[in-house]
């Protein structure tokens, strides 16, 4: 999808997005005239306007994907969420119960009946009831187990067995195995009994008569190679395998590098038991970003954006008490020299320029590692080298843009001393910028944090206290 489609199609979904809100406002209108006035010719047009309203609303969501759906809900208030909710048939519930996030989807189902979640539930395969289960209520779960056939339920446990970052939480039961001791017209034939392929077939898996994977057949060698050829001549012995104890980000990031589509899960001893789809792992990719960008700022989990003024506050207190902390610190650092600025007034307008160029730049050092974290590219013998280039990146930075606002200060307080302070104290700020925005994630990672949890909160609050402590500092030794 180009850049010009991708935004016609975020437009598009906005403008539904719009008109959904529209026709619920309109709804809501039409309640309050027929609350305000009475009469029976009033109520009955009251009355056809409500019901042309719900039809218009019910047309509207019949032609959207359940992704598109699951958006609208999440963008809409908890009243009106509901109102939408109940206007959804019932036959799409479960695939949109999928898309939304899990704090969205814990709304919803607290609407539902035991007999909506079973009927919600039930069609969908093993591998997508592993990702609701355990938002699912617990007097549901022996109904639906026991509503599902050996196989399922056997697939279903395998997916539990797992944890959720792991590929045998997300992986795929449905796929086409071959046997390589036959030819492609054969495959050719067998192909043609299924009414449709499991989405994202873009290789058959070839397996012996122990259920061994042996390789792979890609879809498009099957077609441009002759039909009297064998399988075992044709197919990719060599390919990309996983186990279903890999780190779901990880094999993300092996999709991102191969370019796959869909890759055999195989046991111990290469034993085939099931797939992972491109699909799973943009999942994976996506998820592991909002879950850094929420870490970053202290927030513990996902946050529905219209929750209770109560869970957005047990979502929210930990890192903002951590963070009031932090800033009384920095006023205690601040009344130290409390003297000093009443000596010299400049101090005051001069020294959160100090404290936010440092914190700006240790964000952008902190953003850097974590990422580079992530992605694995970080070992213990590249610590250092990666402390060097920071410190040195921050020591170039440090004295352009200290002596930048070093001459603005002398210009502006005809103090010449003053500019070489300010030039000194941002440089410096900025060099412990750079050891705490490498020092800090590496610290969580030893410590078995998340590298991102906090890292914002935590890095301005070095910047700030270590930044006023140094520019006052050197401005009470130089300067009274």
């Amino acid at each position: 999808m180009t850049e010009a489609e991708a935004r016609g199609s975020a437009n598009r979904l906005h403008e539904q997005l719009e008109a959904i809100i529209d026709l619920l406002r309109r709804q809501k209108l039409v309640e309050q005239v027929a609350h305000a006035q009475h009469g029976v010719h009033q109520d009955i047009v009251d009355n056809l306007l409500h019901r042309q309203h719900l039809a218009e609303l019910q047309l509207q969501l019949d032609g959207l994907h359940p992704a598109d759906i699951a958006y609208i809900l999440e963008a809409l208030p908890l009243e009106d969420r509901l109102s939408v909710w109940q206007l959804v048939r019932s036959d799409r519930d479960g695939e949109i119960l999928l898309e939304v996030s899990d704090s969205v989807r814990e709304t919803l189902i607290a609407d539902m009946d035991q007999g909506e979640i079973l009927a919600a539930v039930e069609p969908l395969e093993a591998d997508e009831l592993a990702d609701l289960v355990e938002d699912l209520p617990t007097e549901v779960l022996p109904e639906l187990m026991a509503s599902l056939d050996a196989q399922q339920r056997e697939q279903l446990q395998s997916a539990l067995s797992w944890k959720e970052d792991q590929v045998g939480a997300l992986m795929d039961f449905e796929m086409v195995t071959i046997r390589e001791d036959v030819s492609l017209e054969t495959v050719l034939r067998y192909l043609r009994r299924f009414d449709e392929l499991p989405a994202q077939t873009d290789k058959l898996f070839v397996v012996n008569n122990v259920n061994l994977l042996t390789g792979v057949l890609p879809l498009h060698w099957l077609l441009v190679n002759s039909p009297e050829r064998m399988v075992s001549e044709v197919m990719a012995p060599d390919v990309n395998t996983f186990h279903p104890g890999d780190d779901a980000y990880d094999v993300a990031q092996a999709f991102e590098r191969y370019d796959l589509v869909t890759a055999p899960v195989v046991d111990d001893h290469g034993h085939l038991i099931g797939r992972i789809t491109v699909d799973a792992m943009v999942d994976v990719i996506r998820e592991e970003g909002e879950s850094e960008a929420l870490s970053r700022g202290g927030l513990r989990e996902e946050e529905d954006i219209f929750a209770s003024v109560w869970k957005s506050f047990r979502n929210r207190w930990a890192w903002l008490a951590i963070n009031l902390v932090t800033a009384f610190v920095a006023s205690r650092v601040i009344g130290l020299f409390e003297g000093s600025i009443q000596h010299l007034v400049a101090l005051a307008t001069l020294m959160p320029i100090v404290a936010g160029i440092g914190g700006n730049s240790g964000n952008q050092t902190i953003t850097m590692i974590v990422r580079a974290m992530a992605l694995d590219q970080v070992s213990t013998e590249s610590v250092r080298r990666l402390w060097r280039k920071e410190i040195t990146v921050s020591l170039v930075n440090g004295l352009i843009w200290g002596s930048v606002i070093g001459v603005v200060a002398w210009m502006l307080y005809d103090n010449f001393a003053l500019g070489v302070v300010m030039t000194a104290a941002m440089t410096l700020n900025l060099l412990l910028a750079a050891f705490c925005g490498v020092g800090i994630p590496m610290l969580m990672a030893r410590a078995g944090r998340d590298p991102a949890l906090g890292s914002s909160v935590l890095i301005t609050a070095m910047t700030d206290s270590g930044g006023f402590f140094i520019f006052l500092g050197l401005a009470t030794l130089f300067l009274m």
